[in-house]
């Protein structure tokens, strides 16, 4: 009989110890938080399929508005020295005031163009330079020559005129001029040609602008 009480107080006592067992690990997992989630990352998007490089989308280059200077359109080139001969048209005189035509024409095989007033030189028997003192005018005493710009096709010519003081008695110191020098407009070399028979020469001279062919003096 004595015996049946140490089986039970043992008996309780293993009950109790596996009540604590469990008590404690119970605690332990309610006391850490759970994992947080993983959230899957989102990957940048690539740009293999919408790209805008050069070879691409990027819109072509505007067209050069440049213009070209080499083209059918090209103006042509300055009338020079090198391609024009000078030639002595006449000379006719009216009341002391007496008027000389000269005439340069277009040698070579191109168009050229020229505009505006010719330098001049007369030139005494021999080819020397003798005293010349020009004006530039529109308006001389045999009428207006208009300045203009002129394109001149091979085998074309010009013309202008001068004017001079015309007499042997004028009291301007005159000569006789045996020929004259001329520079084309924008140009600085030269062309001459004689005056047959010369011409009175008294040092100031008017001098038209280029005109159509002969029209600077037979107008």
């Amino acid at each position: 009989m004595s015996a049946r009480p140490s089986y039970a107080v043992a008996a309780l006592a293993a009950l109790a110890l596996a009540a604590c067992g469990s008590s404690s690990g119970a605690g332990s997992t309610s006391s850490s938080p759970p994992p947080a989630a993983s959230t899957p990352s989102t990957p940048a998007p690539t740009t293999t399929g919408t790209s805008t490089s050069a070879t691409g989308t990027t819109a072509p280059a505007a067209p050069s508005t440049n213009a070209s200077t080499t083209g059918a359109g090209a103006a042509p080139s300055i009338c020079r020295a090198a391609d024009l001969s000078l030639s002595f048209l006449g000379g006719q005189g009216a009341t002391g005031h007496g008027e000389l035509g000269f005439s340069l024409r277009n040698t070579s095989g191109q168009t050229c163009s020229t505009v505006g007033y010719p330098g001049i030189q007369f030139l005494d028997k021999s080819g020397a330079p003798l005293p010349t003192t020009p004006e530039h005018t529109t308006h001389d005493f045999f009428g207006s020559v208009a300045k203009q710009a002129l394109t001149v096709a091979p085998g074309a010519s010009v013309s202008f005129r001068l004017g001079v003081t015309h007499g042997m008695t004028s009291t301007a110191g005159c000569t006789t001029a045996y020929g004259l020098q001329v520079i084309p407009p924008n140009d600085t070399a030269t062309v001459r040609t004689s005056i047959p028979n010369g011409a009175y020469e008294c040092r100031s001279a008017t001098v038209s602008p280029l005109a159509p062919g002969d029209s600077a003096y037979s107008s």
